[in-house]
């Protein structure tokens, strides 16, 4: 029998093929280590996937349809979607260092403005979301009950003219000097969940089986993208599954620009080993928020180098490397594989490495 996937105490059944859709990046700066926290800990969710036989079909998408974007844009003197670009051609860069495959499908935003003018037209068909001078706006008894945590954030702000400051924008009037496109409201711009609702719905069809993203993103990104999902398709759950990655903070305080306490994968690369970068973001429970502390990169170095001896020694049981992917099976828990494999060695520390894309 297949072994199946445990995430957060409950089982992922799957039958041939899982659908990933995985909450990408908008390309205006630097890879930080939060970002690439996300990805790393997708690619392993992947790799464990794979190696019990199943087929994994992701989609990360690239959201270069942003207010954040074209602001930096601007500064730069550059287009939105040459600026755009610019950003994921060094984010891929990170990614490749990093041991992370390229996702099956990239989607970007620019390329599905038209899903979101289609999405925007059938939820208001459905009474799910309301017109207001030129505004498209999902209405938030659409939303479920969540329980909000600290991490939880937006990046758009409460239409002034919705009925429920918690209605969320599925489409929304340009203002001058913004790129627009055409609607049947006027011209204008896709509100940012309904972005990744038309994306996924698009590639992925009207379910997923694992959402993946930063914790910051359960709410209200996710759970707004999956109520748009499900209002438009009668489906739910939107996804069977998800993994919401941790956040990673520096003395206690989220890592973000604008903050100004951003550490880049590019520098990390530059004086470490892309393993090791990846072994400090994989070697805790992927759940758990957690600060980078001084020489974490150091000894996430050191353990990689025990983990490498590990795996030269003569195989201790045949049972091993069977036993790793159990720890792995088992809500991804990549400590205990990990601490498995120094000790067992041989079989299993190749295993180990293998599959968290270590070797």
């Amino acid at each position: 029998m297949t072994p199946s996937l445990r995430l957060a105490g409950a089982p992922l059944p799957l039958v041939g093929r899982a659908r990933a859709y995985i909450c990408g990046i908008t390309p205006y700066d630097t890879t930080h280590l939060g970002h690439a926290a996300t990805f790393v800990w997708a690619d392993v969710a992947a790799r464990v996937l794979r190696r019990t036989g199943i087929e994994v079909v992701s989609c990360r998408n690239v959201t270069d349809v942003d207010d954040v974007l074209d602001a930096a844009a601007e500064r730069a003197g550059a287009r939105f979607d040459s600026f755009a670009a610019v950003g994921q051609f060094r984010f891929d860069h990170d990614m490749a260092a990093l041991g992370v495959r390229p996702p099956t499908h990239e989607p970007r935003a620019h390329n599905h403005v038209d899903g979101v003018v289609a999405l925007a037209a059938a939820l208001l068909e459905r009474g799910a979301a309301y017109e207001r001078d030129g505004a498209v706006l999902f209405r938030a008894s659409g939303l479920p009950s969540v329980e909000h945590t600290g991490d939880d954030t937006s990046s758009e702000a409460p239409w002034p003219d919705a009925d429920d400051p918690d209605d969320a924008l599925v489409w929304r009037p340009a203002q001058p000097g913004e790129a627009a496109w055409p609607s049947p409201w006027g011209d204008g711009r896709p509100g940012w969940h309904a972005e990744c609702a038309a994306m996924a719905l698009t590639v992925l069809g009207p379910a997923v089986d694992l959402h993946v993203g930063g914790a910051d993103l359960r709410h209200p990104h996710h759970t707004t993208q999956a109520a748009m999902a499900e209002a438009l398709t009668g489906v739910a759950p939107f996804a069977r599954a998800r993994l919401h990655v941790g956040t990673v903070r520096v003395d206690g305080e989220k890592m973000a620009k604008s903050a100004g306490n951003l550490l880049l994968v590019g520098e990390l690369l530059e004086t470490h080993p892309a393993a090791a970068v990846r072994l400090l973001l994989l070697d805790r429970p992927w759940a758990q928020p957690w600060d980078v502390t001084p020489g974490a990169l150091d000894a996430a170095a050191a353990r990689l180098e025990r983990l490498y001896g590990a795996a030269a020694r003569h195989d201790g049981s045949d049972t091993a490397p069977g036993a790793v992917l159990e720890r792995l099976l088992d809500d991804l828990d990549v400590p205990g594989a990990l601490d498995l494999a120094e000790t067992e060695g041989g079989g299993a520390a190749r295993t180990t490495l293998a599959v968290l894309g270590l070797a």
